[in-house]
């Protein structure tokens, strides 16, 4: 555990896009801009300090053949810690994770809930694998049982067609998704094609992970709505090893996923100009591990985000999003504080200096 007492961060403290402060003080486990009164026992730590970054799709409790225990998953989200990622929403995990709210050394989470697959048309062990007709109900279960999403898997290999294909009708999502949003919960969707799309927006989705087939048509559309996705970069770089993989049983899927891969950046550079909302998910705990923001960060400036906006999509934007606090006044202090400007450049996000997590110095 860290330890726990008053702390002054000097230097710039990056409270916005546009808001720098030259301190900020730590009491209580909360920030004030305003110097405590009688403080003795002071820690300082001079640099530039950012909101604690966020991971928008990463799965605490899963690896690549399902839930693994609670050891497992405490060593997931130390590794995220140090990274300085400090709040996670977790897209999909069939894992019981709850236990780590109770841990003030670990990154809090926001719950997505199990995956919702088609049968047998996603990775087992980790979905709730289930046919049309029941989207709606096991929709609105997981939208009970999660932190406000749900996680649809829109679409997947058809083993018949040989490719990506879209996982469920119209109809049935424009049920699930009313029935999430009547529980006041959003949905997001795992898409990696492009035929899945219309319908998820149509049907009122909230959010697209990894959107590699987001195509230019579609754009309006999106920025309208304001759908946002989370492009997974680090995570889109394994097309061509995956795509070698299964290459001699389905050429076809193989062949897409290199057509995808090729497109990326292109892809996310199309988007961000359009207005639609880019944040930051790994999507580690998977086949991936877990800690890499600061690549995904990186990833996403390749693409042609401004730095700003790259830093925004794992920070203050992200924050916001989700409905949790930056470095307001009154806010849980949760930061972390580079040697260097990361506004400048982005790799210093590879090298946080502090990491302070509800108050406490990790």
């Amino acid at each position: 555990m860290g330890e726990r007492a008053v702390l002054h961060i000097k230097g710039r403290v990056l409270v916005g896009p546009e808001e720098v402060r030259d301190e900020l003080w730590v009491v209580d486990g909360r920030v004030t801009f305003d110097r405590p009164a009688l403080a003795r026992d002071i820690r300082t730590v001079a640099g530039w300090a950012l909101p604690g970054l966020v991971d928008a799709h990463c799965h605490v409790g899963l690896d690549a053949h399902g839930a693994v225990d609670d050891a497992t998953s405490e060593k997931q989200a130390l590794a995220d810690r140090d990274a300085g990622t400090l709040l996670i929403r977790d897209a999909g995990s069939p894992a019981d994770t709850r236990w780590i709210d109770d841990r003030e050394d670990l990154p809090k989470i926001v719950r997505a809930g199990r995956h919702i697959a088609r049968t047998r048309r996603y990775i087992r062990n980790y979905a709730h694998e289930i046919e049309p007709e029941q989207l709606a109900e096991y929709t609105a279960r997981e939208a009970r049982r999660g932190d406000g999403w749900v996680k649809l898997v829109g679409d997947w290999i058809d083993r018949d067609r040989g490719d990506l294909a879209p996982c469920w009708p119209r109809e049935a999502l424009e049920a699930a998704i009313a029935a999430a949003h009547a529980a006041g919960a959003r949905v997001t969707a795992h898409c990696f094609a492009e035929d899945s799309l219309p319908d998820l927006v149509a049907a009122g989705i909230d959010c697209i992970e990894h959107a590699t087939g987001l195509a230019e048509e579609l754009l309006p559309l999106f920025a309208e709505r304001g759908v946002a996705i989370v492009p997974t970069l680090v995570n889109i770089a394994t097309f061509p090893d995956l795509a070698a993989g299964g290459e001699a049983k389905f050429p076809a899927w193989a062949a897409h996923l290199r057509r995808l891969h090729e497109r990326r950046y292109a892809t996310v550079a199309a988007a961000y100009e359009a207005g639609v909302p880019v944040f930051v998910g790994t999507d580690a705990g998977g086949s991936l591990p877990h800690g890499l923001v600061a690549q995904e960060v990186a990833e996403l400036v390749r693409a042609g985000l401004p730095p700003a906006a790259a830093l925004s999509a794992a920070s203050w934007g992200a924050r916001a999003w989700l409905g949790r606090d930056g470095l307001e006044e009154g806010a849980p202090a949760d930061l972390v504080v580079y040697a260097e400007d990361p506004r400048a450049d982005v790799r210093v996000l590879a090298d946080p200096q502090v990491v302070v997590l509800r108050g406490r110095v990790m």
